[in-house]
């Protein structure tokens, strides 16, 4: 008989097959900032999404842009030694309203509201088509349909 598999090789190896294990990592630099950056770096800004290997990040201020853009090879190199490799390139930047973690929260909520369009359900089923594990097809199912709302919410 052989030894049953972890469900944590199971859904790495679904991550991986769905092409997503290396977006989900990099992404973990958002809920992570605060322990990359520290408390005085994360409370002046607030990364917000990454594209093409740029993590983007809103800043309070525009002094604080420019100490960041200093601060920008240091930041890469804190990024790099947190994720075990090199998935962010560059950071950007940008004025914008930062928002604590409870506010955070009460968006976390408000988006539990929001509809999602038949199209991009039926893009989350096909991509969860390939799980065959119940369990974690409804849990990536969640999440993948939380992220839906968070663009939608933010896009609107």
């Amino acid at each position: 008989m052989e030894k049953p598999e972890s469900v944590r090789s199971i859904l790495n190896k679904a991550l991986k097959d769905l092409e997503i294990d290396v977006p989900l990592k990099a992404y973990s630099v958002v809920s992570a900032w605060k322990k990359i950056v520290g408390e005085n770096i994360a409370s002046q800004s607030q990364p917000c999404f990454i594209r093409n290997k740029i993590l983007f990040v809103e800043v309070s201020h525009p002094t604080w842009i420019q100490q960041l853009q200093f601060l920008k090879p240091k930041l890469l190199e804190k990024i790099k030694e947190f994720l075990g490799e090199p998935l962010i390139e560059d950071i950007r930047f940008r004025l914008g309203k930062i928002t604590s973690p409870s506010s955070y929260n009460e968006g976390h909520k408000a988006t539990e509201d929001l509809k999602i369009d038949r199209e991009t359900l039926n893009h989350i089923e096909e991509l969860l088509k390939k799980i065959d594990d119940e369990e974690i097809k409804r849990l990536l199912r969640n999440i993948f349909i939380h992220v839906a709302r968070l663009k939608k919410l933010k896009n609107e």
